[in-house]
């Protein structure tokens, strides 16, 4: 969609285990963590490969071994927080 803007948040939002989300049942099918320790694991990044039509690439990152693959906007903003977050190490 066109003049979308996604505003990502970062935030110690203490245990996980005292929180209670209540997502969007129509945006959020579901609400999974994963440890900044096992997104750092090589094995666990990767980058998906697109071509277009008309000859056109991109690639994006993806996150692998967890609950689910994290793909899309998601990796996309993923990536950027660890390279914010752990220069050098990313």
């Amino acid at each position: 969609q066109q003049g979308m803007t996604v505003a990502p948040v970062v935030a110690n939002l203490g245990p996980l285990e005292a929180l209670t989300l209540t997502p969007n049942p129509d945006e959020v099918e579901e609400v999974f963590t994963l440890p900044l320790a096992h997104l750092l694991r090589e094995e666990n990044q990767g980058y998906t490969h697109y071509r277009t039509a008309t000859g056109y690439g991109y690639t994006l990152p993806v996150f692998l071994n967890g609950p689910h693959r994290v793909w899309g906007l998601t990796a996309i903003v993923t990536e950027l927080t660890l390279e914010l977050l752990v220069p050098g190490r990313y």
